[in-house]
């Protein structure tokens, strides 16, 4: 990384929680290209399917807390 990138990471860190969020998000979304309608589309059925299925009780959620512990048995991050 070149040294203004540091730094402006630096500065980054020092903001709170929510504000950090925000800009990673305002940095993300300059990057994208603009939507495909399809591919939006696409999105939308597919979520609107899986809230169907949990609605149903087809199919169950699992606690964050034992998706992590599973990742971090089949991995090397800590």
């Amino acid at each position: 990384m070149s040294t203004p990138v540091i730094e402006l990471f630096r500065r980054a860190s020092d903001l709170p929680e929510s504000d950090r969020a925000l800009l990673a998000g305002l940095l993300i979304e300059s990057l994208e290209a603009e939507p495909d309608e399809e591919v939006e589309q696409a999105w939308l059925a597919e979520v609107e399917r899986r809230v169907a299925e949990l609605e149903s009780g087809s199919v169950q959620t699992v606690p964050w807390e034992e998706v992590k512990a599973r990742l971090m048995k089949h991995s090397d991050v800590e």
